[in-house]
């Protein structure tokens, strides 16, 4: 009987592990307008791809359809997770767009 609860604990572990969570990030920094175009631009690339990671967890995935079947609770938190991080990685890139436009970088 103890050897049935610990699989089942360590199914559910793994469940909620397997969850993807994208990274939030800062959709601005005090140190922005201190940045070269070069850094701007470098900025900019790593926000395009944390929404880009952000997306491809939205898809239909072996994980997301375990987890909608066992977990709901779960591809919930990991849709909304990953709302909030595409919209903060498009703030990102429309704060840099304008710091860019401001310090003329081409």
């Amino acid at each position: 009987m103890m050897i049935v609860r610990l699989a089942i604990a360590l199914f559910f572990a793994g469940l909620v592990g397997g969850c993807s969570t994208p990274k939030v990030i800062e959709a601005t920094r005090l140190s922005d307008r201190d940045l070269s175009c070069e850094s701007l631009k470098e900025e900019y690339r790593y926000a395009e791809q944390a929404k880009k990671d952000a997306e491809d967890v939205k898809g239909v995935n072996g994980t997301n359809t375990a987890a909608a079947i066992f977990f709901p609770v779960g591809i919930i938190a990991t849709y909304s997770n990953a709302n909030e991080a595409i919209a903060a990685a498009d703030t990102r890139m429309l704060r840099l767009s304008e710091l860019m436009d401001k310090k003329n970088c081409k």
